[in-house]
């Protein structure tokens, strides 16, 4: 059965179809390494962080689960954890641009000492968070007694005696000024036997997020990706034009690895659009293009990479090109698989698999949007053609998914040979009754999934309900978990979670 996950009433209202402001609208989601937490960011420039408790004792422990068996359905739980301002809005007099705020993307760090980090950027500006609980302190065991103490007004702070002297027991005095005490709290006529000094006392904790660096100044264009490398001490960022590399510890300078800006920009045909670090080999990257091709890159073979060690892109069928064939062609996420032997690419109509060691084409292709084909006119007219939709696979590598519109997403399986496919809805009644059609048997990502396709088997104009399709409401953003079957997707301003 399907979860929902919220952020907070006020981030979410109960009528998920119409949210109150843009800002709400999630931007960027993405798990950790462990998939004990999970980070979304939105226009508004906010990053809300979850976290998982249903793999955690009463008491606050967590359990030892075995996390890498996809036979056993777990049912996971989300709870809010914290949020934090990450980017307001900024104004460049230099260029008289304003810069959103808006989260393009979060890209978790290596934990330490209890803390969490990570990277989030919108598009001038990266920033380095940690975010940890501090504890609250209490002062308790004072002078004051309880019958005669007003709340937790210290002695301190009480009002001044009328009387302008106090008499000592040795029979001096002392201007009242040096020693107040209140009306309410005053010595015995003996004096006071014994002095209790203030106590602080662990009271109770919170999280607490802190910028601990900002990486600035170093993109003329808006940032599209950043990626952590798996030395874990290293970061790449990428625009249309460049990609930089960073040490998470220096924040002043980065080396520009990747450039592809001509020395003059009327000759520049493609940009890029997504890039990647390797999750194993620290030397590797790939990164995409508006042409629909995929360069891997090592980062042994020059300081400045110029050329490429591999060239991933499928070739038209001579006699297929038309106004749109460029625009559907271009690439709007890449994701390397956990073993890193397999890329996924997303363009407007498909899904690719890639095999990095095999660059004659891909292993696998995944229709997604070919009965849009008839509707390419229109979707250019309403810009719905330059969507960026994202991409992921599962930890085992067996499936892929990605959105769509209607708030439909696609799973797809991976493996060889598989002719699974089913279309899910990210849907504001998780109970509703759908249409189940007669199909080969696969294991689906939920009980309450629409229907099971084949590849490519989509009616024209019609999303998996029947419905005709609507193209303003997209699900653009998705992740998958590292270990188990489950995907967060992101419709407009709510967040869903599946699972099988």
């Amino acid at each position: 059965m399907r979860k929902t996950v919220r952020k907070r009433a006020d981030h979410f209202p109960k009528n998920h179809g119409h949210y109150r402001t843009a800002v709400d609208i999630i931007s960027a989601i993405e798990f950790d390494k462990t998939g004990e937490h999970l980070a979304t960011g939105d226009r508004g420039g906010r990053v809300v962080l979850f976290e998982r408790t249903d793999t955690k004792e009463p008491g606050g422990n967590r359990r030892d689960l075995e996390r890498t068996d996809y036979a056993v359905s777990r049912h996971p739980e989300f709870h809010y954890k914290t949020e934090f301002q990450s980017h307001e809005p900024e104004f460049d007099y230099l260029k008289s641009l304003e810069i959103e705020e808006k989260i393009n993307k979060i890209r978790w760090c290596n934990a330490a000492n209890g803390a969490l980090f990570l990277l989030s950027t919108n598009d001038k500006t990266i920033k380095f968070w940690k975010v940890q609980e501090k504890k609250v302190k209490k002062i308790s065991e004072m002078n004051v007694e309880p019958s005669k103490s007003a709340g937790n007004v210290s002695i301190a702070s009480s009002s001044f005696s009328p009387s302008p002297k106090q008499y000592l027991p040795n029979g001096g005095c002392q201007d009242r000024s040096y020693n107040s005490l209140s009306n309410d709290v005053s010595f015995p006529p003996g004096g006071v036997p014994s002095l209790k000094l203030p106590v602080v006392t662990s009271f109770e904790t919170s999280l607490v997020a802190r910028c601990r660096r900002i990486y600035a100044h170093a993109h003329d264009y808006h940032i599209n990706s950043i990626s952590n490398n798996s030395d874990g001490e290293t970061f790449i960022s990428a625009d249309d034009l460049r990609i930089n590399l960073w040490n998470l510890e220096i924040s002043n300078q980065s080396f520009n690895i990747v450039d592809v800006k001509p020395a003059n920009m009327e000759d520049l045909t493609e940009v890029i659009t997504s890039a990647e670090f390797h999750p194993t080999h620290c030397n590797m990257l790939a990164y995409s293009s508006s042409k629909g091709s995929i360069r891997l890159v090592d980062l042994r073979q020059s300081a400045l990479v110029d050329s490429h060690s591999k060239l991933f892109e499928e070739l038209e069928p001579p006699g297929s090109r038309s106004f749109f064939t460029e625009i559907i062609a271009s690439i709007s996420d890449i994701k390397f698989a956990k073993d890193g032997r397999y890329l996924l690419s997303r363009d407007y109509m498909t899904l690719k698999l890639w095999d990095i060691n095999m660059d004659s084409g891909p292993v696998a292709t995944f229709q997604v949007h070919e009965y849009l084909r008839p509707k390419l006119c229109d979707l250019y007219e309403n810009d719905s053609i330059f969507d960026k939709f994202e991409c992921c696979l599962s930890g085992d590598g067996l499936r892929v998914a990605t959105g769509s519109y209607s708030n439909l997403f696609r799973v797809f399986g991976g493996a060889a040979g598989s002719t699974e496919a089913t279309t899910l809805e990210a849907s504001k009644n998780p109970m509703r009754q759908q249409v189940q059609t007669p199909s080969r048997p696969s294991r689906s990502l939920s009980s309450s999934i629409t229907r099971v396709v084949r590849r490519g088997a989509e009616s024209p104009g019609v999303d998996a309900n029947g419905n005709s399709f609507d193209s303003t409401t997209k699900l653009l953003h998705l992740a998958w978990h590292p270990t188990e079957n489950s995907i967060a997707c992101a419709a407009a301003n709510s967040l869903y979670m599946y699972y099988a």
